[in-house]
């Protein structure tokens, strides 16, 4: 490959939307690979930026890191995933997206009444949850759906 070809870490991030540290996290984590220069500095291969690309696309969908790798994990020898490969992947995320959607539905039409987390606060929570019932399942809001019980960092 011509070193032309090749992309600083500066040049990637500015190109993709991501700062160099998700670069330098995605590089550990395995999502992307980088050859070094003699003086040691991170060199990418333009291709990088597709792959960038299906990265940002199925993090925007919910989909987590280990769903991703797993997925780029599937493409032989590593390879950037081209619209095929894409729509593969993204019917296999359907049945979950379908499900978030479903569990954000109920949380919108249940919103103005309850949003089930046995705070006592509201007076129609004494129908929903007396004696505080729901406080011996856990902490947290653990009335609605699985999908939106998750934390933040579980969403990430």
């Amino acid at each position: 490959m011509d070193t032309r070809d090749l992309l600083t870490i500066g040049e990637v991030a500015h190109r993709s939307g991501f700062p160099p540290s998700a670069l330098r996290y995605y590089e550990r984590e395995g999502l992307l690979h980088t050859t070094r220069t003699s003086g040691g500095q991170r060199r990418y291969e333009r291709s990088v930026l597709r792959r960038l690309a299906f990265i940002r696309a199925a993090r925007t969908l919910g989909v987590g890191l280990d769903e991703v790798r797993e997925g780029l994990d599937q493409l032989p020898d590593g390879r950037t995933p081209n619209k095929a490969d894409w729509s593969r992947l993204s019917r296999s995320w359907r049945g979950r997206l379908d499900e978030q959607i479903q569990a954000l539905v109920a949380l919108r039409d249940g919103l103005d009444s309850c949003i089930g987390c046995g705070c006592l606060s509201l007076q129609r929570c004494r129908l929903y949850n007396p004696g505080d019932r729901v406080a011996e399942l856990g902490p947290g809001a653990r009335l609605l759906p699985p999908m939106l019980r998750r934390t933040p960092a579980e969403g990430v």
